[in-house]
């Protein structure tokens, strides 16, 4: 009787795992194969599946918004060749492979995912130039790196998760350490000037100063314990 649930275990755990694979059609791909593929392909399908907002601070050239969270996302690839390759992006992955998915699902036979998003396109520099600065520019930046104490800053956004997981912690820090180090928190959607100038590609990402010199820096979570051992 053991053997046969851990048999039925086994099936069930491999049907699972091959349900939750990547669709053949989706194919994630480096910046640099993401914008040659673009090139090499006349009048490319490219969706930016970030919400207006977003897309209205800066996108790639010749791409339509189609928002992933928007109720109409199916509608609105109807107007798509679905023999033809998409190119779909977000702000750093994760919305646009879901996209990704869904169009496939939905019978688009070749899917182009950019690994890393805008984030990564931008660090990249191939973004187009912007003249307008969003956010601090580097001389204001360096203002904040003035101090006789280590100086944390935190760049995050409101829609990463990790940065949601880490904030409450952060913030506490920047309460409890405040004798020790100056904590300052960075929207990346509001900074971007910053974060391009500083080739930031992932959220949340941590740059520890001393002395304006870079000490530390990490992107990705972050655990508690691990930060305040830096911090130390």
């Amino acid at each position: 009787m053991k053997i046969n649930h851990l048999y039925l275990f086994v099936i069930c755990f491999l049907v699972f795992s091959c349900n939750a694979q990547t669709s053949p059609a989706v194919k994630t791909v480096d910046v640099a194969s993401y914008s040659e593929k673009i090139k090499a392909t006349p009048n490319a399908q490219i969706l930016d599946v970030r919400t207006p907002e977003e897309y209205a601070t800066g996108h790639i050239e010749n791409s339509d918004n189609v928002n992933w969270l928007s109720d109409s996302f199916v509608l609105r690839t109807d107007k798509y060749d679905k023999t033809k390759p998409v190119f779909v992006y977000c702000k750093s992955g994760g919305r646009s492979i879901k996209a990704s998915e869904k169009l496939a699902e939905l019978g688009f036979t070749t899917v182009y995912n950019l690994d890393g998003g805008m984030l990564k396109w931008e660090a990249a520099g191939l973004a187009k130039p912007d003249t307008k600065i969003i956010g601090v520019c580097p001389q204001e930046y360096a203002e904040l790196l003035k101090s006789d104490k280590k100086v944390l800053v935190n760049f995050y956004a409101p829609w990463c998760a990790p940065c949601k997981k880490m904030e409450p912690y952060i913030l506490k820090m920047q309460k409890e350490m405040a004798d020790k180090v100056v904590v300052i928190r960075l929207n990346a959607d509001e900074n971007k000037t910053i974060m391009q100038e500083l080739k930031i590609s992932e959220l949340p990402t941590l740059v520890l100063y001393e002395n304006k010199v870079i000490k530390w820096q990490k992107s990705g979570f972050v655990s508690e314990e691990d930060l305040k051992n830096q911090l130390q």
